[in-house]
């Protein structure tokens, strides 16, 4: 295995600081995307260090990128909740036996048929016949998908924002795991909150956090009986830049804010915008964009114009040094802290920051430094002070294929050879010098379109990955860079197409795939 610059020896380390839970979250492993409000991508739970076990794999249709575990019922029993393009649906969560479909109001559930043949297609056509089978998939299946992030909170509704507005599920019977879904209820946003919906977070006080792609921030009560919102500072230009972007695409490919937000356990909420990333406190009545409350709105690298392709995570707790951490929009993405509090006396920014808030910056370019174009669409993957990101590009476009979409052969054909992209780059922030550096770089092992996740209990970050034409996972120790196993899991089903592989409360690998659910018993 290539391995770039000094690869790390395994030391005995103390376990990292994880934000605390939010007491409004349904109590489980992973009741909102990315796992916590923090939105780091790991979990204390000891997850496999080698997969022998079977692989239990359920169709639910396409757009059920994650997957969110409720808490026990009063049988001790648990299910998983899963919101797509289609439907809702729960699964048992030992068997991920379908208990309950909800269909989404105009819309009609793909036939199991049709699914089959077209992750068929993925694997069997090549070429021309291939790109333009994927491409038909995206515009079928991507196109104006709106209610990807959700959450489940402690009663077990289950909360997303549709394109205009909030919706919460939860059961006809409650309590009874097999009930029928209902839409409990509905708030439609006011005309003058511009936008559709995109990341929805909790405050530690119970509010629903929503932001729009024209950059509005909604602070909503979980009855929708009240909100408060503003606007984020320098969103004049955001209707505008969304509307060049659809007309550019023929469809809203990148938003003024396109990824979702997290929060901190003092109700701070971080939210990327185009240019920049935002501080906005709700302050228990209010949301404030006042310096005078804490707020900031700091400038970030932005080469590509696209602005950062990732979900901010929080670094850091307590007496530690806490930042915000994303990849940011250089053509080749950097992975970049900034200070989320009071930014220390004297500090001096690295060079080339945009923002005197900045504490590091790292070029994530995959131990190739002559490449031009390396970027993630994936939330940058962060246990105690290390963060990690991945590439997305594919490592050859075809000159027919539109450049602007050259993602979508790493997300939907990133299992052919020719389109896998390869390499994960590790930062580690050190608290001693105050400085951001390389921890170590895989050239090697493939992540094509996956959300990395991190074992604590067993030092492993997980992935989905590709070898020899199949999906694989990919197991990487987190200290090293070295990597600890892959395992085949099979053909296009297994594709995760953008989503994150978890763990659930026995440490098994669960993770949605394009359309499907999977979980691998080691």
């Amino acid at each position: 295995m290539a391995m770039h610059r000094e690869t790390p020896s395994k030391r005995e380390v103390p376990a990292p600081r994880a934000g605390p839970r939010n007491p409004f979250l349904a109590d489980s492993a992973y009741p909102i995307a990315h796992g916590r409000c923090d939105q780091q991508d790991n979990s204390p739970v000891r997850g496999p260090t080698a997969i022998t076990g079977d692989v239990s794999y359920t169709w639910v249709g396409p757009g059920h990128f994650g997957g969110l575990i409720s808490a026990p019922y009063a049988d001790g029993q648990r299910v998983i909740w899963s919101n797509g393009r289609e439907s809702i649906v729960k699964l048992d969560y030992e068997t991920l036996r379908p208990l309950a479909v909800h269909t989404v109001p105009g819309q009609e559930i793909t036939p199991v048929e049709e699914l089959e043949a077209a992750v068929a297609g993925l694997d069997e056509l090549e070429g021309e016949a291939g790109m333009g089978h994927a491409a038909a998939l995206a515009r079928r299946f991507l196109t104006g998908l709106d209610g990807v992030y959700s959450l489940l909170d402690s009663d077990n509704t289950l909360f997303l924002g549709r394109k205009t507005g909030a919706v919460a599920y939860g059961e006809a019977r409650p309590g009874d795991r097999a009930s029928p879904i209902v839409e409990l209820r509905r708030w439609e946003k006011p005309a003058d909150i511009e936008g559709s919906f995109v990341g929805v977070n909790l405050t530690f006080d119970g509010r629903l956090v929503l932001t729009t792609d024209h950059g509005w921030v909604v602070c909503l009560t979980r009855d929708f009986t009240s909100y408060d919102a503003t606007r984020l500072r320098h969103s004049g230009t955001a209707a505008a830049w969304c509307a060049e972007q659809a007309e550019r695409y023929g469809h809203p490919a990148y938003g003024w804010v396109r990824k979702s937000c997290c929060v901190d356990d003092a109700n701070a909420i971080y939210i990327p915008s185009r240019d920049h990333l935002h501080k906005v406190v709700w302050t228990g009545t209010r949301l404030s964009t006042d310096e005078s409350d804490g707020a900031w709105a700091a400038e970030y690298r932005n080469g590509s114009g696209n602005g950062s392709g990732t979900t901010p995570s929080l670094m850091g707790f307590g007496d530690e040094d806490r930042f915000v951490v994303i990849g940011d929009g250089d053509r080749v993405v950097n992975v970049t802290l900034l200070w989320r509090d009071e930014v220390p006396s004297g500090w001096r920014p690295p060079p080339g920051a945009r923002s005197a808030r900045t504490a590091g910056i790292g070029a994530a370019n995959m131990g190739r430094p002559e490449l031009e174009d390396i970027q993630t669409e994936q939330s940058v993957t962060v246990s105690g002070y290390g963060a990690m990101t991945v590439n997305n590009d594919p490592p050859s476009v075809p000159p027919s294929f539109p450049a602007a979409w050259r993602r979508h052969l790493a997300f939907f054909l990133g299992h052919k050879p020719e389109f896998t992209p390869h390499g994960l780059h590790k930062f580690e922030w050190d608290p001693g010098t105050r400085t951001l550096r390389e921890a170590w770089v895989n050239r090697d092992v493939p992540s094509p379109n996956s959300v990395p996740f991190v074992s604590q209990g067993a030092d492993l970050v997980y992935t989905c990955g590709a070898r020899d034409g199949q999906w694989t996972i990919e197991a990487v120790d987190w200290t090293t860079g070295e990597e600890a196993f892959h395992f085949p899991v099979g053909g296009s089903r297994f594709n995760t197409l953008g989503g994150g592989v978890t763990l659930d409360e026995e440490g098994r690998l669960l993770y949605g795939t394009i359309f499907g659910k999977v979980r691998i018993n080691h």
